[in-house]
């Protein structure tokens, strides 16, 4: 994804390009997933993760607002992850 969001902020100047990559993020992406096994997965993200808890939807938009708003940014990937990059 990282190199895709530079080739394209490249390729498409002056129209600004950037990324967000997101962790396990608590949405409809998992309702296929059995209850069970969907709680399974968000308490072990909780165990593992520095911040404590699984994110949310609105952490997420707060990456894309920032890139939205900074005119000055392009070819940036934005991790929010709840720091899974650090473990």
């Amino acid at each position: 994804m990282e190199s895709l969001t530079r080739a394209l902020a490249l390729e498409l100047a002056p129209v600004r390009v950037n990324a967000v990559c997101a962790g396990v993020v608590r949405t409809d992406l998992w309702q296929d997933l059995p209850e069970g096994e969907r709680d399974a997965l968000f308490e072990s993200a909780v165990e593992s993760l520095p911040v404590g808890r699984v994110g949310e939807p609105e952490d997420i938009a707060q990456a894309y607002l920032y890139l939205m708003r900074g005119g000055y940014s392009t070819g940036s990937v934005v991790v929010v992850d709840g720091g899974t990059v650090l473990v």
